[in-house]
């Protein structure tokens, strides 16, 4: 029995907490802090008509340590759970140093005025973490996060080595929309438009943005798709902690739609980050443009189709070489009939009350920063089966 204090309220805190919500045995207190207090209200509503549970509520400057340090000792959570943007990480680690309360993210820090993210300061708060006695984990979303554990899962059970991976993230589900993200669009542009970068022989190589692509058929009837080289940062954590890899990529599908809208909008610089005058006024223009897209949240009644992320992992088996696809479909539909978000939303928070259950219940459970892979993957493998992301795995090779 657990109090959890959920930070963030958009499309992913509403899975999150609609999910917390399903597991009273280990969440028994739900807290839900926002910005906006009446997204957390609206939120609290659904989650108290839908699964008879109550959930608190709370206004809050994420970026503000001190702000979060009174509401922590306020509600005095057991866990203190990030689904706000990863801007605003650093801030919520030091708010939990502060108060000695275990943290979970789903995105690694990216500085609000520079479009790179990387793990280097969370990794640095190792010995502070690891000296108060108190647990962060890192990214545990789907990609992020599911991705590490399937990598896990694959070296435990199926490979004596892991030589390449390859990470494919499609999304097959139409909105209907003109042009529209389907989560947080500054983030979304931001990642979207920053120049690929994969591992190969022990070292980083870079592309430009989107300029490589291939086509890819996914299974269960999705069909091809086309797939663009991306960098992610899971390919970080990864390569550090798999050292046999020789190469680790990611792959994102976009439509033909979207990349030209996306185009467009670079070329007449609205995805611009720094500040431009306008009228006396600094304006960022992709904080302006996120203003005039539609809200994610929005979607979910609209969207149809289905998601299909997973691995391709080649290596060796009992000398043999072997190549391996593990995945998870998700049904945008049906994740909108459950938690009233779609699948975008639904296969980062599933994810991310796992991981809250995985410490909650000490069954990854170790002081310091830590990312996914680093834990045994078969508690939350189990896991993902009883709470709406199946999984299945399929040999292509040996």
């Amino acid at each position: 029995m657990s109090k959890v204090l959920i930070v963030g309220a958009g499309g992913v805190g509403q899975v999150v907490v609609h999910k917390c919500a399903q597991v009273p045995e280990v969440f028994s207190e739900i807290h839900l802090a926002s910005r906006t207090k009446s997204k957390c209200d609206a939120i609290a509503k659904q989650v108290k008509d839908r699964w008879k549970r109550d959930v608190q509520t709370h206004a809050l400057d994420a970026d503000n340590v001190q702000e979060t340090v009174a509401l922590i000792r306020k509600v005095k959570p057991d866990l203190l759970l990030n689904v706000a943007l990863p801007y605003q990480d650093l801030a919520l680690m030091e708010a939990c140093l502060e108060t000695g309360v275990d943290y979970l993210d789903t995105a690694n820090y990216e500085p609000k005025d520079v479009a790179k993210f990387e793990y280097k300061w969370q990794w640095a708060y190792q010995e502070r973490f690891q000296q108060a006695g108190i647990m962060a984990l890192l990214g545990s979303g789907f990609d992020p996060g599911v991705t590490n554990v399937f990598t896990a899962h694959a070296a435990k059970h199926h490979f004596d080595e892991i030589r390449e991976l390859d990470i494919l993230d499609a999304n097959a589900g139409q909105h209907g929309q003109h042009f529209a993200t389907n989560f947080n669009p500054e983030i979304n542009i931001r990642e979207v438009t920053a120049k690929g970068r994969f591992w190969e022989n022990g070292e980083w190589k870079e592309t430009d943005p989107l300029s490589v692509k291939q086509s890819y058929d996914f299974p269960e009837g999705i069909g091809p798709m086309n797939i663009y080289l991306m960098y992610h940062e899971e390919l970080e954590s990864l390569a550090r902690h798999f050292p046999t890899l020789k190469r680790a990529r990611f792959w994102m599908t976009f439509s033909d739609n979207y990349l030209k809208h996306l185009e467009v909008l670079q070329n007449v610089g609205m995805t611009r980050i720094d500040p431009v005058d306008y009228k006396g006024c600094k304006v960022i223009p992709l904080e302006f443009l996120k203003a005039l897209l539609p809200d994610p949240g929005s979607l979910g009644p609209l969207t149809k189709g289905r998601t299909c992320i997973g691995n391709i992992v080649k290596g060796v088996k009992d000398g043999k070489e072997r190549e391996y696809y593990i995945y998870n479909i998700c049904d945008h539909q049906q994740a909108y009939a459950e938690v009233g978000s779609q699948a975008i939303s639904y296969t980062t928070g599933v994810p991310a009350m796992i991981g809250a259950m995985m410490m909650l219940t000490k069954k990854w459970r170790k002081p310091g920063v830590w990312n996914m892979e680093q834990f045994d993957p078969d508690p939350f493998m189990d896991a993902l089966n009883k709470h709406g992301l199946p999984w299945t795995e399929v040999f292509l090779k040996g």
